[in-house]
């Protein structure tokens, strides 16, 4: 690995790279390879053209999607291959804010692209990579609450580098800053959307933040360390990728890589269970950004605990500035994308959630409680049961309960070890499932299962698995073996209760490029056509009208599978009738990801991650993550 640069590839080729996976031949309970990929499930899923199982039926041609009244409020975009924002005729976009831009007016002109901005200012501007974002209501004042995922070393310390990696304790400590949380309030004027400086909201949340840990795993010896014996508080929330609202109005920040941030400069620790969990969680020797040489924290030879206290939801409140984040170890650990929260019909708390890495699973959890309005939240989310996701062929599914009885573990250890345990029950292993969605309007919820290209047999012939070495053979849900281009799943819960541990469920797309295969699994699904196709849907959010926006991280080289899909792009997909249609496009090497609304739902403020173009400040400038600001002309509701 030291001559790579860690950060120049992705999450799971550089889990590969450390961890590769196990192919074994055991995996015989869900389908036959020798079953037509075209004619799967006996023409249920047809892919291309044909008839799919989406919305309120099925739909026997794509000309189906054409006697539904539209939804659409814009005319689609066609692809780019540019390095800047298109949105559709009509609508405008502005930027609202970049990384290294100052929160605080102490940090004023402090960013220069020599060095990316000063070490001292790190943690009072706006930090690097957003991702998912929620806009809360503070009495008069709109604050967001957004999250910076990871950091790219050769763009944010561009002075001093080496192998991605920083090269002194300075550059480590401004990655950390640069990492984590903001939250800030925003305004619109004259000048349109602007952030306003010096908030009392205003506030960074970093890898050095204290913490404070709650639910199952407190206290136990797995979560203790030299520094904090008692195994109830830790520092700094880590790799924040998606995130969630609660009902009583605080921030679910999710981690999802946290394995890359630890690294060990002496001996592995021997015990044989944490041993264990560093490789089904994919933590080794040397981490991905040199966290290890420089601060003890992330030297597992030295705090062999400290990993176990990374992988949580952690739950902040945006309205307190002074408040400690918690982590929520009742929801488990494991590489978090969001948190989706909805309320059981008798006032339960619902979580849905993805686990993203290939042939890893999707997750419920179910509060004992129930949420009553101004009352008492502040144990809500410690008390309840962590579910794991069973898909059958034909198109049911239950909720497994992660519990003692059925895992033979502990409570503290299936939180600590929520893998392990869904490996136990059983759990079918998804195509990287990411952002999980609940449409306000219906009793359902998607999820998006972004891709997995070692689903099914590898060169020898022989099913590969996951890292706990579950086989992720096809399957009805991850109908394709090298899946490059992913799907989403929807499913509805019996009797209309998200609480209840049985559902049915179908594919609400199957993306593809049918430009490049004119039939077949790899085409994609009835409602994806050469105006619209995408790969790796990832981000995902549905809005109050039940319309739903698809946000893609997927392969932008425009080249072989990917010809004409041009860069990452958001799409607005209408559960009725399957339609998808393009509304946005990135700039080249960007992730679209994070999405939330103004108050009145007039301002869509979306994510742009990681462009590899000079966004937005123009050639020869550093590229900048940055969320953009997105009207109507003529000011009307967006959704």
């Amino acid at each position: 690995m030291t001559d790579i640069d860690a950060t120049a590839i992705s999450a799971d080729e550089w889990d590969e790279l450390n961890f590769p996976r196990s192919e074994e031949q055991e995996f015989d309970r869900v389908v036959e390879r020798a079953i037509s990929r075209r004619g799967f499930l006996g023409g249920v899923l047809a892919f291309g053209s044909g008839a799919a199982v989406m919305g309120t039926g099925l739909f026997n041609s794509t000309s189906a999607l054409a006697q539904h009244a539209s939804r659409f409020a814009f005319k689609p975009v066609p692809t780019a291959t540019d390095g800047t924002v298109h949105v559709p005729e009509g609508y405008s976009w502005s930027r609202l804010i970049s990384w290294g831009d100052p929160l605080f007016a102490e940090a004023d002109g402090d960013f220069a692209q020599e060095t990316g901005g000063s070490v001292e200012m790190s943690d009072k501007v706006f930090g690097e990579n957003t991702d998912g974002m929620e806009l809360f209501m503070i009495g008069d004042a709109q604050v967001i609450a957004v999250n910076h995922e990871y950091t790219n070393t050769k763009v944010n310390l561009p002075a001093s580098h080496a192998d991605g990696k920083a090269g002194d304790a300075d550059g480590v400590r401004k990655l950390q800053n640069l990492q984590g949380v903001a939250v800030m309030e925003v305004r619109e004027g004259e000048n349109g959307w602007q952030v306003v400086k010096d908030s009392p909201f205003n506030r960074r949340i970093t890898h050095n933040t204290p913490m404070r840990i709650a639910g199952p795993a407190a206290g136990h010896d797995l979560m203790k360390t030299e520094d904090d014996p008692t195994g109830t508080e830790s520092l700094g929330t880590f790799n924040n990728c998606g995130a969630g609202k609660t009902p009583w109005g605080t921030y679910l920040t999710c981690e999802e890589n946290f394995n890359g941030y630890f690294g060990a400069t002496g001996e592995m620790p021997s015990d044989e269970k944490i041993a264990a969990g560093y490789q089904r969680y994919g933590i080794g020797a040397e981490g991905r950004y040199g966290y290890e040489t420089f601060d003890a924290r992330f030297d597992v030879s030295r705090n062999p605990n400290e990993p176990h206290r990374a992988g949580w939801i952690v739950e902040i409140d945006p309205s307190d500035p002074a408040s400690t984040p918690v982590k929520r170890t009742a929801l488990g650990r494991f590489k978090h994308e969001n948190a989706a929260c909805v309320l059981a019909p008798d006032g339960r708390v619902v979580v849905y959630m993805g686990d993203d890495e290939r042939g890893e699973f999707l997750y419920k959890w179910l509060s004992r409680d129930v949420y009553v309005p101004g009352g008492d939240t502040s144990t809500l989310l410690d008390e309840g049961t962590l579910y794991v996701g069973k898909f059958n062929d034909d198109q049911t599914g239950t909720w497994l309960a992660l519990t003692p009885e059925a895992t033979g573990m502990a409570a503290a250890e299936i939180a600590i070890f929520a893998r392990t345990a869904a490996s136990k029950v059983g759990a079918t292993t998804m195509d990287r499932p990411e952002w999980v969605a609940v449409n306000p309007t219906a009793i359902e919820a998607y999820c998006c299962l972004t891709n997995n290209s070692r689903r099914g047999a590898g060169d020898d012939g022989e099913i590969r698995t996951n890292a706990g070495g579950d086989a992720m053979a096809v399957s009805a849900v991850n109908p394709r073996e090298t899946n490059n281009y992913g799907q989403i799943v929807r499913w509805r819960p019996a009797g209309d209760n998200h609480a209840s541990s049985i559902f049915e469920w179908d594919l609400y797309v199957m993306a593809g490029n049918p430009s490049v295969h004119s039939e077949g699994p790899y085409a994609g699904s009835a409602n994806i056509n050469t105006g619209n196709m995408f790969n790796s849907p990832d981000g995902m959010v549905i809005d109050t009208t039940g319309m739903i926006w698809i946000q893609t991280d997927g392969d932008d080289s425009n080249e072989g599978d990917a010809a004409g899909q041009g860069n990452n792009q958001m799409l607005v997909g209408d559960p009725a009738t399957g339609e998808i249609q393009r509304f946005l496009t990135g700039p080249f090497g960007c992730e679209v990801t994070g999405l939330c609304w103004s108050a009145d739902r007039r301002t869509m403020f979306v994510g742009i991650q990681h462009p590899d173009a000079p966004f937005p400040d123009g050639k020869d400038m550093l590229p900048r993550s940055s969320i953009i600001a997105i009207k109507r002309d003529d000011n009307a509701l967006l959704g």
